[in-house]
């Protein structure tokens, strides 16, 4: 069964009433989601009533608590279309990434071997792999964007190389809401023998995904932006290449059998999981997983549609402001008006009530290339609807009126 997205789905988010009342307008999801009440109960109950440690303990509750978690991990693999023994557990999407460098790229490139990366990435998938082309001799090469805005997959086949050895891109750019191609990324990236990392930061809770179906290697996502909590996310990798990869870090749960001679490992994905994990957390992503899934990923694509095209409507009526990013995105729109600095603008909204980002969202290059050192940003989630935009078109008249900027 699925639900409708009505103006009641906001009362399934405690966080986004407040104390007096007040209405309270958040466009950030693209930073973090609002969690709705079944995930706080879900995690409560897991950290309270429920708690015990996972895969090591003979007792009911112990038991019964790795049964969930495992669950949760065959939840996320079913969720991205792959297997269970594919899914690692990681702190988020960062850890993700930085788990695929160190594990991977650290042991499988060498002196000119080449990285593509393009130019919206997120510093999350640029810092890593400068990382491991520091230490190893890869060198990276950047793929340009189209004019609207979206990964030039012309030029990405231009760029590519037999010496080519990795492709890591966004699904969905956390700026722009561009969203790539990434069935004809992955197609691309094997055409020379490379592997496909997609990071799914913006994609997973916004679009449909099968990692089966797109053909990549890696696909990663944090649960916070998934209306989960913080503190953890997924990794998701092909289970020939996980077989192949070194642990990241070395600990309990990780290992097969210790001795002071050697250590021998887990198989993944147990191997890549060193540690006590994020036991509640899991619990709590696949709350979230079945609460978005229970609305229906197209529905939320279709509703988050609607909204970014009525706001880029009222915005491009503005002569004094720039839109950045094509016309159709997922559920983004980043802007500029002209004299505002974005923070400004983003202090003013506070005022009345609205939450927007403002600044280089993590991506320095992208504003480099734009020209501009920052960028508003408004994203939207389950909970937004029209009276968002109402509000903050509001606030904006009120901006350019006190900057003086409101001319057309």
């Amino acid at each position: 069964m699925t639900r409708t997205l009505e103006l009641s789905l906001r009362d399934d988010f405690p966080g986004m009433k407040t104390p007096d009342g007040a209405p309270w307008h958040y466009l950030d999801t693209a930073a973090t989601a609002q969690k709705p009440q079944t995930v706080i109960d879900a995690m409560t109950r897991a950290l309270g009533s429920d708690y015990a440690t996972v895969h090591r303990g003979v007792y009911a509750r112990s038991a019964d608590m790795t049964l969930r978690y495992e669950a949760a991990r065959r939840r996320v693999a079913g969720f991205l279309g792959g297997q269970e023994d594919e899914i690692v557990f990681t702190r988020g999407a960062t850890e993700a990434i930085n788990l695929v460098a160190q594990c991977w790229g650290m042991t499988r490139l060498g002196e000119g071997d080449r990285i593509v990366l393009s130019t919206l990435e997120h510093h999350s998938n640029i810092v890593p792999w400068q990382m491991v082309a520091e230490r190893t001799g890869a060198e990276i090469d950047v793929c340009p964007l189209t004019e609207s805005g979206e990964i030039d997959l012309g030029a990405l086949e231009a760029i590519l190389t037999p010496r080519t050895r990795l492709v890591a891109l966004a699904h969905v750019s956390n700026v722009l809401g561009s969203v790539l191609d990434a069935k004809r990324a992955a197609e691309l990236a094997h055409s020379v023998g490379a592997k496909l990392l997609l990071d799914g930061c913006q994609a997973a809770p916004r679009i449909a995904v099968d990692v089966a179906e797109i053909g990549c290697d890696f696909y990663v996502f944090s649960a916070h932006k998934l209306y989960g909590p913080t503190g953890i996310g997924a990794l998701w990798a092909r289970a020939e290449i996980l077989e192949d990869m070194p642990p990241y870090q070395g600990g309990g749960a990780m290992i097969d059998r210790v001795t002071f001679d050697r250590t021998t490992y887990a198989p993944p994905p147990q191997r890549f999981e060193a540690g006590t994990p994020a036991i509640a957390e899991a619990v709590a992503l696949h709350a979230a997983i079945d609460y978005v899934e229970e609305i229906g990923l197209d529905r939320i694509h279709r509703r988050e549609a609607e909204l970014v095209a009525r706001l880029r409507r009222e915005l491009g009526k503005m002569n004094d402001v720039t839109l950045f990013g094509p016309a159709e995105s997922a559920g983004i729109v980043s802007f500029a008006i002209d004299g505002v600095h974005p923070h400004d603008l983003g202090t003013i909204l506070d005022e009345e009530g609205v939450a927007i980002r403002a600044g280089h969202h993590c991506a320095q290059p992208l504003m480099d290339h734009l020209g501009v050192t920052a960028t508003a940003r408004a994203s939207f989630g389950l909970y937004s609807d029209d009276s968002d935009i109402d509000a903050m078109l509001a606030g904006i008249e009120r901006t350019r009126r006190i900057f003086g900027s409101s001319n057309g």
